[in-house]
Formats: C-alpha cells, sequence, structure tokens
C-alpha cells in the first residue's frame, strides 16, 4: 500500500512556528525584529502558513507562454532592418519598434521580415490615420499580430502636451482610426513611467488602472486587448505579485465594458535602480527583473542592456540582454511551467494585498473626477514625488542598497570617457499644459559628483 511521505510526520500549527521563532528570538520583541513593512505598507512576516490561508487570487498567469522582445528605435532605416533581422536569426520571438516619425517607410521597414504569427508592437510618437491603416494591411498579408501602443494620456503625463492632431482631441482620432482598422490592438497604458519617476507598487497599479479606466470611459468601441508596458524593480516577490494583481483588477473592471476586452503585459527591467558605475552589476539586477517579469505573467519581456544607460545600441549589449532571457526559457525551464507562483502563501497573499490596496487608490482616485483631472491638477505627480522622495532617502542613506554605488564602490572606476549617452534627467524647457512626470534614477546625484572628481 503506498504511503505519502508526510504522513510519518506532525502538522505544525502557524502558532507552534511563532512560539518556536520568538524563542529563538531571546528576548527580542517579534514585531520589531522579523517583521518589515513595505513602502506599501504590507507587513512581510517571517514564514507564511496554511492555517493564515483562505484561497488563491483569482488570477491565471502562463509563464512558459512569453515571448522574448527586441527592442529597436527606428532612426536609420536600414540599420533598423538589419537589426530586426539579426535579432531574429538570434532568438528574438517578437520585436518593439520605436517610431517618433510618421514619414518612415513603413512598408520597407517590414517588407523583408520573417513576421508570420509574430508580435510586433510599435510605440509611436505620432497619431496618424493613414499610417495605422498601413500597419492594419501589412499586419493583415504578413499573418501577423501587431499592437500599436497608441497613449496619448501617457504622452500627456510624460511631455506635459497633447499629441498634434487635426481633431479637436486625440481621443476623437483614435476613435476614427479604430473604425477604419480590423486586425490591431491600438492602445496601450504606459506604467513604467510611474515606476521609473519612484511611485510605489500600489500606485503604480492603481494609476494604470484609472489611466486605462480613461480610455474604457471614452472610447467605447475599442474592444480588443490593452497593452500595459510595465517596467519591474528588484523586489522580486512584490514584483511577481504586483504582474499578477495588475491582470486581476483590469479583468475586474474592463469586464463592466466589454468582457472581450484582455490584458495584454510587455514588460521591461526599470532604469530606476540601474547605475553606470560598477555597470556590470546591472546583469544582475536585470536578471532578477526578468525573473519576476516571467513568474508574474508577462506575455513579452524585453531585457534591457546592462549599457543601455551611457552607450548608444550596439550588438554586443543587446546580445547579452537576449542570451539572458534565451537562458531563462531554454536553460532554466521557464517555458515548462504555468502558474509556478500559485499556491505559494507569500506570493499569493503580497498579490491578495497589493489587489485590495491598489483597489481602494482606484476608486479614490475615480470618485475625486478621474485620472485626467488630477493629472490636470498635479496630485499624481505630487504623490508619485512623495513616494520618490521616501525611496531616495532610503538610498541615500544606504538604508537601500545598490552595491558598487552607495555601498563597496570601486574608487579606481572611470567613466567620464565612456559616455555615449548623457545619463542624467535631460531638461527641455518648453510650454506645457501640466508639468510632465519625470522619471529619474537613484544614483544620479552620487554619479554625477563621482563624474566631477574624475
Amino acid at each position: 500500500m503506498a504511503t505519502t511521505l508526510f504522513d510519518d510526520f506532525n502538522s505544525i500549527s502557524s502558532k507552534q512556528w511563532k512560539q518556536k521563532i520568538q524563542f529563538e528570538l531571546d528576548g527580542a520583541e517579534y514585531n520589531e525584529t522579523v517583521i518589515w513593512n513595505s513602502p506599501e505598507d504590507i507587513q512581510v512576516k517571517p514564514f507564511y502558513h496554511s492555517d493564515d490561508f483562505s484561497a488563491s487570487a483569482n488570477v491565471q498567469t502562463q509563464a512558459s507562454n512569453f515571448k522574448i522582445c527586441q527592442n529597436i528605435f527606428v532612426y536609420d532605416l536600414e540599420k533598423s532592418i538589419q537589426r530586426a533581422i539579426n535579432s531574429i536569426e538570434r532568438g528574438a520571438e517578437s520585436l518593439r519598434f520605436t517610431i517618433q516619425n510618421e514619414k518612415i517607410d513603413i512598408q520597407k521597414l517590414l517588407e523583408n521580415l520573417p513576421l508570420e504569427n509574430r508580435t510586433v508592437y510599435f510605440n509611436l510618437g505620432f497619431i496618424s490615420i493613414d499610417f495605422v491603416k498601413t500597419l492594419d494591411t501589412i499586419s493583415i498579408q504578413k499573418k501577423a499580430k501587431f499592437y500599436c501602443n497608441m497613449d496619448p494620456i501617457g504622452h500627456f503625463a510624460r511631455e506635459g502636451n497633447w499629441i498634434s492632431t487635426l481633431d479637436k482631441n486625440n481621443f476623437e482620432t483614435i476613435a476614427k482610426i479604430s473604425k477604419a482598422t480590423t486586425n490591431l490592438s491600438l492602445l496601450s497604458i504606459d506604467l513604467g513611467l510611474y515606476q521609473n519617476a519612484g511611485a510605489n507598487i500600489t500606485q503604480q497599479i492603481a494609476y494604470s488602472l484609472a489611466h486605462a479606466n480613461e480610455y474604457l470611459n471614452r472610447l467605447p468601441t475599442i474592444s480588443n486587448e490593452i497593452v500595459f508596458q510595465v517596467s519591474v524593480g528588484t523586489n522580486y516577490f512584490f514584483e511577481i505579485a504586483k504582474l499578477r494583481a495588475l491582470r486581476m483588477l483590469f479583468e475586474l473592471i474592463a469586464a463592466e465594458y466589454n468582457p472581450e476586452i484582455s490584458c495584454h503585459l510587455l514588460v521591461t527591467p526599470t532604469k530606476r535602480n540601474k547605475t553606470i558605475y560598477d555597470y556590470n552589476v546591472n546583469m544582475l539586477r536585470t536578471t532578477s527583473e526578468c525573473m519576476s517579469a516571467i513568474l508574474g505573467g508577462a506575455d513579452a519581456v524585453a531585457n534591457l542592456p546592462y549599457d543601455a544607460l551611457y552607450h548608444k545600441d550596439n550588438e554586443f549589449g543587446d546580445r547579452i540582454a537576449r542570451n539572458q532571457l534565451l537562458i531563462l526559457k531554454h536553460e532554466s525551464y521557464f517555458d515548462k511551467v504555468n502558474n509556478p507562483a500559485d499556491g505559494s502563501y507569500y506570493i499569493e497573499s503580497l498579490t491578495t494585498q497589493l489587489a485590495e490596496k491598489s483597489l481602494t487608490l482606484f476608486k479614490d482616485i475615480e470618485s475625486n473626477g478621474g485620472f485626467l483631472k488630477l493629472l490636470n491638477d498635479g496630485t499624481i505627480k505630487k504623490k508619485i514625488q512623495e513616494s520618490a522622495a521616501k525611496e531616495q532617502e532610503l538610498f541615500d542613506s544606504k538604508k537601500e542598497v545598490l552595491l558598487g554605488t552607495n555601498k563597496y564602490p570601486n574608487k579606481e572606476d572611470k567613466m567620464k570617457n565612456d559616455l555615449e549617452l548623457f545619463p542624467f534627467v535631460k531638461i527641455k524647457p518648453r510650454k506645457t499644459l501640466i508639468t510632465p512626470i519625470i522619471e529619474k534614477r537613484l544614483a544620479e546625484k552620487l554619479e554625477q559628483e563621482r563624474l566631477k572628481l574624475e
């Protein structure tokens, strides 16, 4: 007769575990010693037990389905075409083109690329009916899945102004595009802006949901996937839970409008914790962050090259970033298991708590007039700045550590002559309708001080 190994052991209750820990603390206060508070005001316990667990969060993730995505900024058309071909040949499964100029010959860019059954994202810095109609035609011809990632609200938040169009507003133009196309997903939410500017996880989820809700209200004809372009940080388990909570809450909200609208997660490591000094550590950070993205259920992951802050796009940086994902997918067996985070009491607890706190904040935003109103009156920017200042203080006091930067720095490391790009906040004087939300890395001030001393 077969027996289960665990039948030979008595189960230990949550209360017994806590008593044992309390004994080992030798008089130290349990709550003050082994419980810590996250920036989202979530108490993290030293252990999670079935006694305290009611049910799994209502979310399904499929880690085995994630696609390896290659970022390509389109400026020189021939170089972009060659880079796309090389990326696909070397393991990229999808592409994300950033196109700022509608005069780019999109037919020529895509005509020789093997795009059948491939996912392609287009981050467009403009809104053009003719350009998108051309993409729609190409997607049908190529039998490809195209996401246009149009996000006028995200552009407004980042730039302080709306995108210039002939229509009265950007929503009117997108509504026309929706009626004129059949095979495209049009909308995107730039959640990465909030993360890179310093918002905590609860804010990131709530702001992106309120951001999406503006589109759901203003564009009732949209009935396809909405792409959430997410940035993930190094708080490993929290970031897994963030993606799960985001998907769960969006499906809950979208169902009130149209059950056919779904959430598509395109995830990239954050820039906020990346550094120019001891830059090889960036590879460790991005590996951890890509793992969070995969386990959290990302549909596609576009890795950030270790030298992206200070080098122009280059073959070596691209190859290393892509190989990190190839190793995770094909050598770490991340493509073999669905729902790998399900059933972990810790991750399930984080998912539920983040979802509850984010939903509360989302409801508060809606009751106060909605996301655009609070964006216009500066409330969103103010709240993000408050969160960013708290994190900056932790970094400056070395309570939040970036190895090689604010702890164990290599004082012989020199970077002044290796900067091809300006890696700090850029000031662009211009007239804007609102004060833009600004992305800023934690290490910027410290790095600038070090550069002056070289």
